[in-house]
């Protein structure tokens, strides 16, 4: 039974720029601020092209044995458990490191074999070399407002990956994106988006990280659903984004105005 694609609004050429990767064997890597699509994309075109995905969330305890695999021991066996970029190797599909940059550094050089000419991932507890079939695909991300100097790729592994850069869609498309993910009316939808954009313009100045498109679908799933649009924004967007009182008034001060409370 084939997966319909999950629903994705294409900004520029990205779709096709992930094709041609793909059909040439080179890895992607995709930077954007959080919420903006990229996890959403990669899903979409794993569909697209029918291929598995493997999705790994990274984090500061993530080592390569939760990459690639490890010895387990049941019932006074030993054996070994394939991580998921060893399936997505074996499998021919496609695995997504998300927030790459969160992984420690000795735990991304393992990707560097698998992200250039060679194409091999190297088992080194069981002394396997694991050859990547023409559907594999290395896919990795991050926000790059996130970055600094003890968090950022190496200059080694960030120019072995075609790189892709993601932004918040224009207003129409934020406003198509509400329609078809939530259900939000023409009306509705130009409201939230114009509260997102409002408060994008403060990133860096009250706002450490922008107000995502996911955000605001969540805010139009609630309000759809019949929840006070301002209750709705307050919890989905304003108290995601800070826990400073003065600022939680202000943006809440947007929110009224916009739905006339």
């Amino acid at each position: 039974m084939q997966v319909a694609a999950p629903y994705y609004a294409p900004t520029a050429d990205e779709i096709q720029l992930f094709e041609h990767a793909w059909k040439n064997r080179l890895p992607l890597l995709i930077k954007g601020p959080t919420g903006c699509g990229k996890t959403r994309f990669v899903a979409h075109m794993a569909a697209r092209l029918k291929l598995p995905l493997h999705t790994v969330a990274c984090h500061d305890d993530l080592t390569a044995a939760d990459l690639v695999g490890r010895h387990l021991i049941r019932d006074g066996a030993t054996w070994w458990c394939d991580g998921p970029l060893t399936r997505a190797v074996r499998e021919g599909g496609i695995c997504y490191l998300d927030e790459i940059v969160e992984a420690r550094k000795d735990t991304t050089v393992v990707l560097h074999p698998l992200a250039d000419d060679r194409r091999i991932l190297l088992i080194e507890r069981t002394g396997e070399t694991v050859y990547c079939p023409p559907s594999f695909m290395l896919v990795v991300s991050y926000n790059p407002g996130y970055q600094n100097l003890l968090k950022g790729l190496k200059p080694s592994t960030r120019q072995r990956f075609v790189s892709l850069r993601f932004d918040f869609p224009n207003a129409a498309l934020e406003e198509s994106i509400l329609r078809n993910e939530a259900g939000a009316d023409a009306n509705l939808a130009r409201q939230l988006v114009a509260i997102g954009h409002s408060y994008r313009s403060l990133k860096g100045q009250d706002l450490e990280e922008a107000a995502s498109t996911r955000l605001l679908v969540y805010a139009a799933k609630l309000i759809n659903d019949g929840m006070d649009p301002v209750s709705a924004c307050r919890s989905c967007i304003v108290e995601s984004l800070t826990d400073d009182l003065e600022t939680t008034t202000a943006l809440m001060e947007i929110i009224h105005a916009t739905f006339g409370h």
